[in-house]
This record gives structure tokens, C-alpha cells and sequence, in this order.
């Protein structure tokens, strides 16, 4: 197979990359805009294999990417291309618009454009598959899951922009007949990701001696993938997903974010002690919440499960345990991103009067308190209070 990615170069677009150049016969052209998230470092060892191709390319140059299609002739496209961090949408969703919708939009029609060319059986075996998020759906409460019929009711800048994408794929196998799939995928964590994001923000965070922040009182609820059972799952959708369905893809990993970085600090004590008895749990603080910060997030993979015949291999715990220990072993990696590309600092406050409100506002764990114990209610007031 001949495979074209888009944001190759990005945390799962990169693990893709490397799964289907290392484990698999088929080629990939790899087109990627490299903004701040994306990183060819992450692609190093398959950057000199005669089967991996790259384009430094933005996804709404339309006659660039038209011409790369003509010249590789793929087989299939899996359209990762994305702003994704909802922090930086909420203070800068015009780049959310560009990339996840019209950047989608362009590619539709290139896709469109390249595929109606296509003799018979190629024409036939062809498909873009688009990825996408479980943030489309809005926030659950205490109970149920995400399921393909869903309704679409997005909380933030990011997440109303990979609906409207989502929505855009769906319009074009409806309207052109074109091949297309989409996914929805749940909160991804692995190697390469970078450090702005939860899991490796607070392993970065902990290997360099900062406080470990946890918006608002830590109840947040997220559902966890790892990125190499997420990286087979879109391989099998390439390869046995139905042209206008949706997949929704998860591995039942529900977690609060409290429990999230106190399992990273139970691993850094093991692997990575501090001097004494001190516990890595002492660095953590609660700091005032995101705005309009969806309670939780579930998934149901069902339909991927039975229909697809893929499952998640990994437990939340076997897969943030390997997480913890490549970040332990390539400081060469993150450690540069961290000092020149992102030092740590909030994102995602209303406006810049807010955010020092809320840094202010800083709250210190007592030792052995509980988040979820009575005094709970104390600490969302505080929080409260930094965001008025």
C-alpha cells in the first residue's frame, strides 16, 4: 500500500509513520506544515528508508498537495493534519479554523479531484480516511459513553473545528461519492508527544523539578489510548472500514486527571526517585480551571471492535509505564522542546488579567489531603474566584 499522511510529523502522525515503514511493506509520503507540535526528530530513524517520503507542506496549498498526489499516486490518505490543543484554541482559534477546517476543505477536493481520475479497480480500492476526536461530542456526566450516533455538541474553538471537518468529510462521501471514513478517536498518550499536553507536561515537569498543575480540583475525567494501539486501529480502518461510516476508538481507559498524575508520580518514585523520602506526589497544585473544561469524556468502541476486529492491546497502565520510561531514556528529544519551544507556561486563560489571577491563585497540596474529601468545595470556590 501506498499511504499519504497528513501532520506526519506530529505526535500520532509520526508513530504511524514509523509503525508502517517498520512493521509493514507499504510506503508513505509524509506532508506536513512543522509547526511548533511537529518535530522530524520524531521520525529519525526512518528518515533515510527508500520506502518514507516527506514534503514540507501545508495542508491548504492546494496545488502542492495536488501535485504530490499526482507524482505518489497513493492508494490511500489518512488526514492527521490538525491543531489540536485546546488551551492555544481558545487563545488562538483563527489557526483552528485554517487548519482543521479549511485545511480539511482542501484536501476533500484534492482527494475528490485525484480519486475521479483513478482507472477502476484503483478507483475502488481507494480511501481517505479522516481523524478526529471524541471532543465533537461535547461532555458526559457521571454515566454512558460515546457512541457513533452521538450528537455533535463541541465545547471549545478546537473541538468545533474538527466537527465542522467531520462534518465536511461526511458531506463529500454524501455529495461526490468519495470514499471517505472518519474516526474518533479518545485522549492519545505515548512516546514523542509533546509537552504541553497532560501526561508528558507533567513527566517533563517532574524530570526538571516543577510543579505539577492540575486544573481545578482534578475530577476532569478522560478516556486514554495509547498511540500504538490507536496507530493499528487506523491501519485496519484503511484496510476494512466502511466509506461513510464512523468509528469511534478507544481502549475503556477512564481515568480523572488527579489519577493521572499521581499514577505518573507513583512511576518517577520508582524509576526515578527524589533524594530522601520525598515523593514526586508533593509537586503537584491545583490551579484554576480552563474554561468551559468538558467534565468527561468516554468512548465506546464497539462498532471498531466488532465490525474492524481490532481491540486495544495496551492498559492504561502498561502504556503510561512505558511512556514514563522512554521520556526517562530520551531527555534528547524533549529536553530541547522544553527549553526553546515550550517552557511550561499556562495556556488558555480568557485574557492575560485572568491568567495572573490564576497563577496567583495557585493552590498547595497538603500532605495526604484528598482532592475529593470535604474540603473539595473550598478549593473550586478559590478556583472560581481566579476566573471572574
Amino acid at each position: 500500500m501506498n499511504v499519504l499522511i497528513t501532520g506526519g510529523a506530529g505526535f500520532i502522525g509520526s508513530a504511524l509513520c514509523r509503525h508502517l515503514i517498520k512493521d509493514t511493506d507499504a510506503s508513505v509520503i509524509n506532508v506536513d506544515k512543522l509547526t511548533y507540535a511537529a518535530n522530524r526528530d520524531s521520525l529519525r530513524e526512518i528518515a533515510d528508508d527508500p520506502a518514507y517520503h516527506f514534503y514540507h507542506l501545508d495542508v491548504c496549498q492546494r496545488e502542492s498537495l495536488a501535485d504530490v498526489l499526482q507524482r505518489h499516486q497513493p492508494d490511500a490518505i489518512i488526514h492527521l493534519a490538525a491543531e489540536s490543543h485546546v488551551d492555544r484554541s481558545i487563545t488562538g482559534p483563527a489557526d483552528f479554523i485554517t487548519t482543521n477546517v479549511v485545511g480539511t476543505y482542501v484536501l476533500l477536493e484534492c482527494a475528490r479531484a485525484y480519486w475521479e481520475a483513478l482507472p477502476g479497480a484503483r478507483k475502488d480500492r481507494f480511501r481517505v480516511l479522516h481523524v478526529s476526536t471524541d471532543e465533537v461530542f461535547g461532555s458526559l456526566g457521571d454515566e454512558g459513553t460515546f457512541t457513533e450516533q452521538t450528537r455533535y455538541d463541541p465545547s471549545s474553538p478546537y473541538s468545533a473545528s474538527k466537527a465542522a471537518a467531520d462534518h465536511l468529510a461526511s458531506a463529500w462521501h454524501r455529495t461526490y461519492g468519495l470514499p471517505v471514513l472518519t474516526s474518533n478517536c479518545s485522549n492519545n498518550f505515548g512516546p514523542y508527544h509533546f509537552p504541553e499536553k497532560l501526561i508528558p507536561l507533567m513527566i517533563t515537569n517532574a524530570l526538571i523539578g516543577h510543579a505539577l498543575p492540575i486544573y481545578g480540583c482534578g475530577r476532569n475525567v478522560r478516556d486514554w489510548l495509547y498511540v500504538d494501539d490507536h496507530v493499528a486501529a487506523l491501519v485496519a480502518l484503511v484496510e476494512r472500514g466502511n466509506p461513510g461510516q464512523s468509528y469511534n476508538v478507544g481502549a475503556r481507559c477512564e481515568r480523572n486527571n488527579l489519577a493521572v498524575v499521581e499514577a505518573i508520580c507513583d512511576l518517577l518514585d520508582r524509576l526515578a526517585p527524589l533524594p530522601g523520602k520525598a515523593s514526586h506526589r508533593d509537586a503537584i497544585r491545583f490551579v484554576a480551571d480552563r474554561p468551559a473544561h468538558d467534565f468527561r469524556y468516554a468512548i465506546n468502541p464497539d462498532k471498531i471492535e466488532r465490525e474492524i476486529a481490532w481491540r486495544a492491546r495496551e492498559t492504561f497502565e502498561s502504556g503510561l509505564e512505558k511512556t514514563v520510561r522512554w521520556y526517562l531514556a530520551n531527555e534528547w528529544w524533549w529536553r530541547p522542546l522544553r527549553e526553546s519551544l515550550y517552557n511550561g507556561e499556562r495556556l488558555g486563560l480568557r485574557n492575560t488579567s485572568a491568567l495572573n489571577e490564576g497563577n496567583a491563585a495557585v493552590l498547595s497540596r497538603q500532605k495526604g489531603a484528598n482532592p475529593a474529601s470535604p474540603s473539595a468545595p473550598e478549593t473550586e470556590n478559590r478556583v472560581s474566584e481566579a476566573l471572574e
